[in-house]
């Protein structure tokens, strides 16, 4: 080896500087980098948070009144008076059966004309009868599973006998308000990371493999990792702009309470860029052309990040061959990690084994990235 390989082959701080100011200064120039480091996590979290809702409030369903008792009537009133049920009153069951049928309303509760004879001698079958649109399936659920609280809370309050049988006061830890934009919106920071690191790193890469300055760098007496870590360190930076940025329009105008430090919430981000940044590298060094990074970009980070991570459909629920997919996910840690920080606070046992999983993901991925970085100028 010469004199100066091995001067090449060293780790040299001053030139691992130079690539990072020369990097930077990229960045600021292209417009592009800066929309999708700033602009569009803004963008993306605002429809996360109001195009995405798990919660249900307000579901059209008919009340059908048979009769004319006050117990029936105070039972209709029950049903008027929650904010989950926009309620449309009927005499008759078919006068609602046509909405249901027409998607206007989502289902309807009969109180039949033996309602009180019934109620008082406790006969079989059910007082009152639900019926729900199965075309979709989880309003359905929900509008039975609501519908049967409903009578429950005014049977307890109207049969004490039945109500001192047993009393039941809910707790809801962490999320006492049961509002979905709270778990979710920590979940949507995660899958706006996924992008910025993954995408921003393999289009950007991918431009510089493009236009053939990629190979101009590398005949620099800079060694590969110098070149490498010099052209991510900036991205790096972004990225915790993002999630700052991110952090805070959750906290203020989302109303996400922030129950952990941002010194933790910070680490998990590094540590989560670890990864996303070591794919985008990755994907930019196997294809060397930025339409075609784009598109691995969005299949291989956007949506197993989207799907497989937990952010929307829960890992338990998911067959089995997809449930061991979810473990080479960085987003799955990630998710787990921003929701626990954001809701329950700095719970290390918790947060220390997701840290290492996507550190370990993540070194796969540079360790990939830089054998095939070296075998291309090799070849």
């Amino acid at each position: 080896m010469s004199v100066a390989e091995k001067h090449a082959s060293r780790f040299n701080f001053r030139r691992l500087w130079a690539l990072v100011q020369k990097e930077s200064l990229q960045v600021v120039r292209d417009p592009s980098t800066i929309l999708i480091a700033f602009v569009l996590p803004v963008v993306m979290l605002f429809l996360f948070a109001y195009a995405v809702s798990l919660d249900t409030q307000e579901v059209p369903i008919g009340i059908v009144l048979e009769s004319d008792s006050a117990a029936a009537q105070s039972l209709a009133a029950a049903f008027s008076g929650t904010r989950y049920f926009t309620v449309t009153p009927a005499r008759d069951r078919r006068e609602v059966a046509g909405e249901v049928v027409g998607g206007r309303l989502r289902g309807y509760v009969v109180i039949p004309q033996d309602f009180d004879q019934r109620l008082a001698s406790g006969a079989r079958p059910p007082l009152v009868q639900i019926i729900t649109d199965g075309a979709q399936p989880n309003t359905a659920s929900f509008v039975a599973n609501y519908a049967q609280g409903v009578i429950k809370i005014w049977q307890s309050a109207h049969s004490p006998a039945v109500g001192s049988v047993l009393s039941l006061e809910p707790r809801f830890w962490f999320n006492p308000e049961i509002e979905s934009r709270r778990f979710l919106v920590p979940g949507a920071i995660a899958i706006i990371m996924t992008i910025i690191g993954t995408l921003l790193t393999a289009l950007v890469v991918a431009r510089e493999w493009e236009r053939g300055t990629m190979e101009a760098i590398m005949s620099t007496p800079a060694s590969v990792v110098e070149i490498l870590v010099g052209k991510l360190l900036p991205y790096f930076v972004l990225g915790l702009g993002a999630t700052v940025i991110s952090a805070l329009l959750a906290i203020t105008v989302f109303g996400v309470p922030l129950r952990g430090s941002w010194l933790t919430l910070l680490s998990l981000s590094s540590v989560f860029l670890v990864p996303a940044l070591g794919q985008g590298l990755l994907i930019s060094a196997v294809t060397k052309n930025q339409f075609i990074a784009a598109q691995i970009a969005l299949l291989s980070g956007f949506l197993p990040a989207f799907l497989l991570s937990g952010y929307l459909f829960e890992i338990d629920s998911m067959p089995a061959p997809l449930r061991v997919l979810t473990y080479v996910i960085p987003a799955r840690y990630f998710v787990s990690s921003l929701q626990t920080v954001f809701l329950a606070g700095d719970i290390w046992t918790l947060l220390l084994p997701n840290m290492l999983a996507m550190l370990a993901i993540g070194i796969v991925f540079f360790a990939v990235a830089l054998a095939k970085t070296t075998k291309s100028l090799d070849n």
